[in-house]
C-alpha cells in the first residue's frame, strides 16, 4: 500500500512540474508573441526591421537567391505536407504507433490553420520590393511558424526515439535548431518578411508545440487507462 502511494505521489509530482513548466513556457511566448504584435501594430518595430534587412544580406552575402529559395522551400506547405504524409506513414505501418500518427497532423495542420487566423488578424503587408513573389499578408510568418512547430516536433521525436546513439542524437537536433533559424534569415533576405514576422513566427510555433504535445500526451494517458484491456489500443512503444 505504501509502495502504491509512493508511485502516486511520485506520478502526480511529475505531472505537476511538467504541467508548470509548459504553463510558464506558454505564458512566456504568448507574452512575446503579443508583445511583437502591439509593436507591429504601433509601427515601432520599422527600424529593427530595416536594420534586419542589411543583417540579412551581410551573414548570407550578396545575390545568394538561389539556394536560399531551396533553403525557404523546406518549410514550405507543400513540402511539410508531403514530409507529414511520409512521417504519419513511417509510424502507422512501421512503428505502429498510433498517438504520433495523431500528434504528426495536429502539429503540422494546428500550425498552418492558426497561422491563417494570425494572419487575418493583424493584417500587416509584406514588405516591399521582395526578391521572389510573395502573396497573402506578412505577420507573423508562416514559413517561421511552420518550421519551428513541425521542425521543432521533429527535435522532440528525435530526443524520444534516438536514445542509444547520442552522438547522432545531438547531431540530429543541432542540425534542425540550425534549419529552422536559417529557414527565418532566409525569409529576411528574400525580403518576403520582415524580421518581426519572422520572431513572432518562432514564437508561436512553439507555443502551438508546447500546447500541443502534452496535451495529446494527457489525452493518451486517459483513453490508455480507461481502455487498457482493449486489444485495439495496443500500440508498439518506443525503444
Amino acid at each position: 500500500m505504501t509502495n502504491h502511494i509512493r508511485r502516486l505521489v511520485a506520478g502526480f509530482m511529475l505531472f505537476t512540474a511538467e504541467f508548470a513548466v509548459t504553463l510558464i513556457i506558454g505564458v512566456l511566448g504568448v507574452v512575446g508573441f503579443l508583445a511583437l504584435g502591439r509593436e507591429v501594430l504601433d509601427r515601432d518595430a520599422a527600424v529593427f526591421d530595416a536594420r534586419a534587412f542589411h543583417w540579412a544580406r551581410h551573414i548570407l552575402g550578396e545575390n545568394q537567391s538561389g539556394w536560399v529559395e531551396h533553403i525557404t522551400f523546406l518549410a514550405s506547405r507543400n513540402f511539410i505536407s508531403a514530409v507529414a504524409l511520409l512521417l504519419i506513414g513511417y509510424f502507422l505501418v512501421v512503428r505502429r504507433h498510433r498517438w504520433y500518427t495523431l500528434l504528426v497532423p495536429v502539429v503540422a495542420l494546428g500550425s498552418i490553420t492558426l497561422n491563417l487566423v494570425l494572419k487575418n488578424t493583424y493584417q500587416r503587408p509584406r514588405p516591399l520590393l521582395p526578391l521572389v513573389s510573395a502573396s497573402g499578408l506578412s505577420f507573423p510568418s508562416g514559413h517561421a511558424m511552420i518550421s519551428a512547430s513541425f521542425y521543432g516536433l521533429l527535435i522532440y521525436l528525435v530526443l524520444t526515439h534516438v536514445r542509444h546513439q547520442k552522438v547522432l542524437r545531438w547531431l540530429l537536433v543541432v542540425a534542425l535548431v540550425l534549419l529552422i533559424l536559417l529557414v527565418g534569415l532566409t525569409r529576411v533576405y528574400l525580403r518576403v518578411h520582415y524580421a518581426s514576422d519572422v520572431l513572432a513566427g518562432f514564437t508561436a510555433g512553439l507555443v502551438w508545440l508546447f500546447i500541443a504535445i502534452p496535451l495529446l500526451q494527457q489525452i493518451e494517458k486517459r483513453v490508455k487507462n480507461r481502455f487498457k484491456y482493449a486489444p485495439q489500443l495496443a500500440e508498439k512503444q518506443p525503444e
